[in-house]
């Protein structure tokens, strides 16, 4: 990985290359929000917080730089989706996204 590295820092475009990855990150992880919501419930959280510590250990161990920002992006994006569980469930009973007609109980008040 140390040559990729050194070749998009060589072309000036590492910042570029870790941007792009960032933005597919983020867009990954909402519709797997929508979709761990929708099959487990609020429930699912914790996958998410063990995922991000263990990124987060990752991100640490790595001497890459690419890699360690890939794995720190990941990270908190694991972070920031334990949030987005809980306000997918708002959606959800609000009627914005469509509700898991198996888990009808779980949206009762």
């Amino acid at each position: 990985m140390n040559s990729i590295t050194e070749l998009l820092q060589q072309w000036h475009v590492l910042g570029l290359a870790i941007g792009l990855c960032t933005f597919l990150i983020i867009g990954l992880f909402h519709p797997i929000c929508i979709k761990c919501e929708y099959y487990f419930g609020t429930r699912c959280w914790w996958w998410f917080l063990l995922l991000g510590l263990a990124m987060c250990g990752a991100a640490v161990c790595v001497e890459d730089v690419f890699l360690s920002t890939l794995f720190g992006v990941i990270a908190f994006s694991s972070f920031w989706t334990i949030m987005e569980i809980f306000e997918q469930r708002q959606r959800v009973k609000k009627g914005w996204f469509p509700m898991n007609p198996r888990r009808k109980d779980d949206y009762r008040d």
